[in-house]
């Protein structure tokens, strides 16, 4: 008997959420057991609305777009959920003869996708999750759909602004990178780096707490040795206290706001060391960049998007598809399923062993396993001013 599918997205965007959107559509499409390939129009929240479209309906050069657009064409949310309305879940589920229900995000859309297969025990209702995250903090898998794009961006633009500091070294450059208490994406800018004295010439993350001695320490001595110097820090960064380097700026029952870290960071060189700062904040130009798409990140998520209808339809519940790699030189990845309560709410922080000894960098280790999802060496760039200093000391 044919039945029908519902994929909800949840938490922000990335590059290539809508790439496995396009993923379940097109396995879905392909399995007889499917009747409608319903998208909820506004995430969880738009499933207790039955807030739903068949995007099995839409012609072919409409679903097409899904690998060009950014962000998410069926939307998203953060709509916190209680119990009774799991159970809401199930009889909307029921109401409309979805069998198939599939949860693309990150740490909090995992734990909503293991609740509400918990709820549907027994209705015969399979419950898949599909990984997203551009913060790369999903545990029991080696990386997630959205990281390697967000960690192409960032490399790409700490290179763009480090060509622009060299090329008039009077100020230090703060750039400030997203993914909340997790550093992957600011250890990636180190991608940037070709060779010694390539920005970025610090890099701060917050698995470690930061020193701000150490940190106008650290300046100083690059600014004199260099003249421009680049950092990369986490927007996550906290003190040996565990709170945020900056204070507070807003407070409401369910968060606290804070201001910029590359900010108060720039302002601080400014204020302590007399140097000329400024600051850059990607943010969601980091997030859903396009131009800077990975293409192992897009092939990747279009995987996880097809396989987790296969999951579904194979019968397997209470499951997210992960991402695993292989072992060997030649980069490549499985999906095996992994029971969803081993991932709920669980982040997954950079280990020490990416971190260097000061916590200002991190190691070869970090960027030999980052270097495959980025899908090649960044665009080459030449400085003459290098090339004249080589021959100058190739004359002393």
């Amino acid at each position: 008997m044919e039945a029908n599918l519902l994929v909800v997205h949840g938490g922000g965007p990335t590059a290539v959420l809508n790439a496995s959107l396009y993923g379940v559509i097109r396995e879905a499409q392909e399995n007889p057991e499917i009747n409608k390939i319903y998208g909820a129009i506004g995430g969880s929240e738009a499933v207790l609305a039955e807030n739903f479209l068949d995007m099995g309906e839409l012609p072919d050069e409409k679903i097409e777009l899904l690998l060009q657009t950014p962000g998410t064409a069926i939307g998203s949310s953060r709509f916190p959920l209680e119990q009774e309305q799991y159970e809401a879940m199930v009889a909307v589920l029921k109401k409309n003869n979805i069998k198939y229900v599939l949860f693309n995000g990150g740490n909090g859309s995992m734990d909503t996708c293991g609740k509400v297969s918990q709820a549907c025990q027994g209705d015969g209702i399979y419950v898949v999750g599909i990984p997203k995250t551009m913060d790369n903090d999903l545990s029991m898998i080696d990386h997630a759909p959205g990281f390697p794009s967000a960690a192409k961006y960032i490399a790409t633009v700490t290179k763009e602004v480090g060509a622009d500091v060299k090329s008039l070294p009077i100020h230090v450059c703060v750039i400030e990178a997203m993914g909340r208490n997790a550093g992957w994406i600011t250890a990636a800018s180190a991608l940037a780096r070709k060779k010694p004295g390539d920005a970025p010439h610090l890099i701060y993350l917050p698995e470690r707490n930061f020193n701000e001695k150490e940190f106008l320490e650290d300046v100083k001595r690059l600014y004199d040795e260099l003249g421009g110097v680049v950092v990369v820090v986490s927007e996550g960064l906290r003190n040996e206290k565990g709170e945020s380097i900056v204070p507070p700026i807003f407070k409401t029952e369910r968060a606290i706001y804070y201001g910029d870290v590359s900010a108060y960071l720039a302002e601080l060189v400014i204020k302590k060391l007399g140097i000329k700062a400024r600051s850059e904040k990607p943010g969601l130009c980091g997030r859903a960049s396009m131009l800077l798409q990975s293409k192992v990140d897009k092939e990747e998520a279009i995987l996880v998007g097809r396989e987790a209808v296969r999951a579904a339809v194979a019968g397997h519940t209470g499951v997210m598809v992960g991402i695993q790699r292989k072992p060997g030189e030649i980069y490549g990845i499985e999906t095996p399923l992994i029971p969803i309560e081993e991932v709920m709410m669980n982040e997954r922080v950079m280990p020490e062993t990416y971190i260097n000894s000061r916590g200002n960098d991190i190691t070869d280790d970090f960027v030999e396993w980052c270097k495959p999802l980025i899908d090649g060496d960044l665009p080459e760039m030449i400085s003459f001013k290098d090339e004249v200093e080589h021959v100058l000391r190739s004359k002393i």
